[in-house]
């Protein structure tokens, strides 16, 4: 699969295996000459994509969903070995089961014109239109998911894409959208590998008409500013430090698997995992407890082992961030349950998973996202203050309430501010279910109907009525 994608011997950049950092590939690296001719074949080639219409575009990602799951097996081991995840658990192999899935659900959803006066003087409707190329710049956490969010829904609805992946997992990207292409007519989908000068240039060129970006909070306002000149529309999924608050009379034991993996998933490096933990005092030790006795037990290590369920740190700067903010956790007085220290006997960037207990609210472990596996878990004992506490930061993609009564629950989720509240769960989502953030945490929505509006132009046609 490689040898579709990758620069030849000598050229491009290499791309190091994320578990032992031998070099698995070369990827190219796109020049912003390179971006504008692709923009220009991009362009070129929307009017006739556009003109197949719904239904002939639908079975067109069908089948790029078939051919996903045809090579499904390929893409996963380069997705374990490029970006670290292991093959099983909620890993590589789960998210190439997301690609194709997402992909029939942006086939097959409905959009409809929305009627807005239909009376005997007046017929109004809404109608939704293709943008025209979409620019789509993803993440290396979960990059091939990712950029089927934001591929499959922008071709659904007519537009070309000019798609360009995170520097750290470009590989994997690449050889995804190869495989897309194998069905899709030519130039609808480019993908393009180049550094964050190709990515500014693809925020505003001027034959761009949409951004979908997902990626860290300041990385997004550069965009918002690159866009400025070209007016492209925007949507943005931006850093998250979402909280997850237990409330008191929560069984410990009946949570504990669903707390661990809301925050631990993908080792930690995921935008809507739970980053903080707040506990009732009445349940804290037992909720402690329980987080760590899982932590200690669940098998880390080399992604393509398939007993391993978490692995490594995509990249050293990320590594780095999560141990700056454990030691800084340690230094404040913190009590580290378990964890709390590399793992070199793995390799250069594991990090063992970390519950961090008896920690102020303050400590930067808590203030700002650490995207790694290491949890901190506060104690509380004024519910007002736990909300106040969740709430006070400027991110708001995620966040949970758990509990044993519904009705408290449902009351408890009113009063977080984020883009979704997930009750008893954390970082769950469906195809169908729109998600987007608040806050610095972005803006616009994804999936469902609302996907496919947001990389849409609306029109409205207005004629006579039915007495006309």
């Amino acid at each position: 699969m490689l040898d579709r994608i990758q620069a030849p011997e000598g050229a491009g950049r290499e791309i190091p295996d994320a578990a032992t950092r031998e070099v698995i590939g070369r990827a190219p690296v796109a020049t912003v000459d390179d971006l504008d001719a692709a923009i220009a074949r991009a362009k070129a080639a929307q009017p006739a994509w556009e003109a197949l219409g719904h239904e002939e575009r639908s079975a067109l990602l069908l089948a790029a969903a078939d051919a996903i799951d045809a090579n499904a097996e390929g893409l996963a081991y380069l997705l374990s070995r490029e970006q670290g995840k292991p093959l099983n658990g909620p890993n590589a192999r789960f998210e190439l089961g997301a690609c194709s899935a997402w992909l029939r659900t942006n086939a097959t959803t409905t959009i409809e014109p929305q009627i807005l006066v239909d009376d005997e003087t007046l017929h109004a409707e809404l109608v939704y239109k293709a943008a025209g190329v979409v620019g789509a710049i993803g993440p290396w956490n979960w990059p091939l998911m990712i950029t089927v969010w934001q591929i499959g829904p922008s071709l659904r609805m007519g537009n070309t894409v000019v798609a360009k992946p995170s520097e750290y997992t470009p590989l994997s990207v690449l050889a995804m959208i190869a495989v897309i292409n194998d069905v899709l007519p030519a130039d609808v989908l480019i993908g393009v590998s180049g550094d964050r000068e190709v990515g500014a240039r693809l925020a505003s060129h001027p034959d761009i008409a949409k951004i979908m970006f997902t990626g860290s909070t300041a990385t997004g306002r550069r965009i918002i500013e690159s866009s400025a000149g070209n007016l492209a529309r925007l949507t943005l999924e931006l850093g998250g430090n979402d909280a997850g608050i237990v409330l008191p009379g929560t069984d410990p034991a009946a949570i504990a698997e669903d707390l661990f993996w809301g925050a631990f998933i993908n080792t930690g490096q995921t935008c809507a995992a739970m980053k903080r933990l707040y506990v009732h005092d009445s349940v804290y030790d037992e909720v402690v407890a329980a987080l760590a006795a899982i932590a200690g037990s669940v098998p880390m290590g080399n992604g393509l082992d398939e007993n391993n369920v978490l692995g490594p740190l995509q990249n050293r700067a990320q590594f780095d961030i999560v141990s700056r903010l454990v030691d800084d956790a340690k230094s404040r007085g913190a009590r580290i349950v378990t964890g709390g220290e590399s793992a070199p006997e793995l390799g250069e960037l594991f990090y063992r998973p970390t519950i961090v207990a008896d920690i102020d609210n303050d400590a930067a472990l808590v203030q700002e996202e650490q995207f790694g596996p290491a949890l901190p878990v506060i104690r509380y004992t004024d519910v007002d203050e736990a909300f106040t506490w969740a709430n006070a930061l400027d991110a708001g993609l995620g966040a949970s309430v758990w509990s044993s009564d519904p009705e408290a629950a449902r009351e408890a989720a009113s009063r977080m501010q984020s883009g979704t509240v997930w009750i008893n769960s954390h970082g769950g989502l469906h195809p169908m279910v729109p998600f987007g953030g608040v806050k610095s945490s972005g803006y616009g929505l994804e999936f469902g109907v609302e996907g496919l509006k947001s990389v849409a132009v609306t029109q409205v046609v207005s004629g006579p009525g039915r007495k006309g």
